[in-house]
């Protein structure tokens, strides 16, 4: 008797045992049963061809890099020396203060010129006056900073630094505004000149978006 209990493509159970004995064991292989991250196998037709397209690809060269003079690992060095520099700096000042390099300076200019205000302050620092913005928000919720409306005109707020403020001041070791821009206050004209026409020249190379250029150092 043949074995045609199968329903679906499922042996139905109750017979399943007869089944079995009306088939050869040599032929009742099962597949292997794969791994699901295991490759799938290539048929060996096309093995041929899959070998001369690898054969070609390997045999393509890379694009070459142009070759940059000596005096670029010169000048990448100084970068380095620069970043390092300025990454310390900010690094040491907010582990004394337990603020941000930007929360910093601006209190510091804030406690050198009383009643500075907004605008005022961010042209000093040389920011975008929403990130100013959001800056003294955090520095008078932290009770570092007083804002007040200005006496000869209400629609202006004047920036005062509190008690608090004026004690973490005397804590940190500065310069406030950072080692880079204290730096460049002290060169001279022609050549802070030659910097930005030099600098300027290596934005352009690097193809790069500039809207990162009124953004704090400590903010990068």
């Amino acid at each position: 008797m043949g074995c045609s209990l199968v329903l679906n493509g499922m042996v139905k159970a109750t017979a399943f045992g007869l089944c079995l004995r009306h088939i050869d064991p040599a032929e009742f292989r099962l597949p292997p049963v794969l791994p699901p991250d295991h490759p799938h196998p290539v048929p060996a037709a096309s093995l041929p061809a899959l070998q001369t397209s690898l054969s070609a690809a390997s045999d393509q060269p890379l694009p070459a890099s142009p070759a940059a003079p000596p005096e670029a690992a010169q000048v990448l060095r100084q970068f380095r020396v620069v970043f390092g520099a300025v990454r310390r700096h900010f690094r040491r000042m907010e582990q004394q203060a337990g603020i941000g390099g930007a929360s910093l300076w601006a209190l510091s200019l804030i406690a050198r010129q009383p009643g500075l205000g907004v605008g005022q302050l961010a042209a000093l620092m040389d920011i975008h006056q929403s990130t100013m913005s959001n800056l003294l928000r955090n520095m008078v919720r932290e009770g570092l900073v007083q804002m007040e409306r200005a006496s000869h005109d209400r629609r202006f707020v004047e920036l005062y630094a509190l008690p608090a403020g004026l004690k973490l001041l005397r804590r940190v070791r500065g310069p406030y505004a950072g080692v880079l821009p204290d730096a460049l206050g002290r060169l001279d004209p022609l050549t802070l000149a030659r910097l930005q026409q030099d600098l300027t020249r290596l934005i352009e190379a690097m193809d790069v978006d500039a809207s990162a250029a009124q953004t704090p150092l400590s903010m990068l």
